[in-house]
Formats: C-alpha cells, structure tokens, sequence
C-alpha cells in the first residue's frame, strides 16, 4: 500500500514529524511519499493520506486547510488521518490534546479515521515576530519519536483490516 503523508510546516517542525511518519510507515512495511501539502499531486493514487498541519494561534497551517478542502472528494473515498503539531511543552506525551474546531470540522468532511497532536519546536533562532520573541524563554523540541511510531503502528494495524 501506497501511503500520503501531506504536510503544512512554517518553520520546519511539521516537515519533521511528518518525515518521522514516513519512516514509521516505511518500516511497517508500507510506501510513503511525504510531500509539502502545497505541492502534493495526484492524491488518488494513494491508498491512504496522512495530513498535518503545525498549530498557530489555534489554526492549522493554511497549506494543510487549503489541501484538505482542494482534495475532499477524494479523501472522503479513502483512509484518511490527520495529526497537529504545536505545543510548545510535555503536555502532547502526557495526556491526549483534540483537534482544534477548524481541524474537527475538516476531519467530519473527510471522514477521517483519526487525529493526534504531537508536541512542537521552536528553534532559539526563530525569525519573525512573535516567534523570536517566544524562542527567548520558549525553544525547545518536544516532538517525540516513539509517540510517532506508536501512533503509525496504530494506522498500519487499521489499514490492514481496511483492506
């Protein structure tokens, strides 16, 4: 099985994390192509997709909403997975965060079978404002790898009963 994973990533933490999915994909015996959503072609030839989107201000990537909405139709016909990047602390490995109201909605739209927030990053040397104001007291890396593979052992098992 072929295996989307189409990112939205502003500063690189979502282009991480979904480059983590891929391999986890990968080592569970899948193909994954992971692609900035922004440049993801034809999705209907993919057996599943995997969207993300880093969170700010409580609204997903733009590039992540604008896929999501330019692939609905296709999406609804297949397994569909979504997952947030943001917090910027331990709270993403510690207790389940749900998706923000606009990511819900696109989910019910799609159908999708699941969503998980990861933890974020913010790099010390952040540009911009307001995030090089936040990576004063706020950098850090709290993306966690074996949440990672735990979480795509869990869509490997499902595609597998999908078939």
């Amino acid at each position: 099985m072929t295996v989307l994973v189409a990112y939205g990533s502003k500063r690189g933490g979502t282009k991480g994390l979904a480059e983590m999915i891929g391999d986890a994909l990968t080592a569970e015996g899948l193909h994954a192509d992971v692609v900035p959503a922004h440049q993801a072609g034809d999705v209907g030839r993919y057996d599943a997709v995997v969207v993300g989107g880093a969170l700010y201000a409580a609204h997903w990537h733009k590039d992540a909403r604008r896929f999501v909405k330019r692939n609905m139709t296709v999406l609804a016909t297949r397994p569909t997975y979504f997952f947030s990047s943001g917090p910027l602390d331990d709270t993403a490995r510690s207790e389940e965060i749900p998706p923000v109201p606009g990511v819900q909605r696109l989910m019910t739209k799609v159908h999708a079978r699941d969503h998980i927030t990861f933890g974020g990053r913010l790099a010390p040397d952040a540009e911009g404002f307001p995030a090089s104001a936040m990576a004063k007291t706020r950098a850090g890396d709290w993306r966690d790898a074996g949440q990672v593979r735990t979480w795509v052992h869990c869509i490997a098992a499902d595609m597998a009963c999908a078939r």
